[in-house]
């Protein structure tokens, strides 16, 4: 199963909220088979004690230490959010990117993805992205370099 696909994407979205864009972060996980249902209530978990707002627009929300067991394999899914989502302190973001890691994949998948937002110009292609694949080649493309 590869870490991204194209239904792990979801363009366009609305949350209202940035309990809404983490919850739909981890369902593209769940229904993935990446994790269990109760991984997105360690995400929030990990959100209510540390924000996963990374800066340029971007959040990285993923589960606390203890969650582990819940993760069956490791996978990305991408929200991206055109108007932006309050993510506390007034910092908005545009890019919401669950991650459920297996193992100690953890932070070499926080620094890839970290290395790719931090370019403007991919920050640009993502938020102009206006398919899944689209969205997939540009975090595939960064991530083998």
């Amino acid at each position: 199963m590869s870490i991204l696909s194209v239904n792990k994407v979801k363009l366009n979205a609305q949350p209202k909220d940035k309990t809404e864009a983490i919850r739909m972060a981890g369902q593209l996980l769940v229904d993935a088979g990446h994790a269990s249902a109760a991984y997105i209530d360690k995400m929030l978990e990990r959100e209510a004690t540390l924000s996963t707002y990374m800066g340029n627009g971007l959040a990285i929300p993923h589960g606390t230490n203890d969650s582990k067991s819940l993760i069956h394999s490791t996978g990305l899914a991408i929200v991206q959010i055109p108007q932006g989502v309050d993510f506390g302190d007034g910092e908005k973001a545009v890019l919401v990117i669950g991650i459920a890691a297996a193992g100690n994949d953890h932070l070499d998948i926080l620094t890839n993805v970290a290395m790719i937002c931090s370019e403007d110009e991919n920050m640009e292609q993502i938020m102009k992205a206006s398919s899944a694949e689209e969205m997939v080649t540009i975090f595939e493309s960064g991530m083998e370099s």
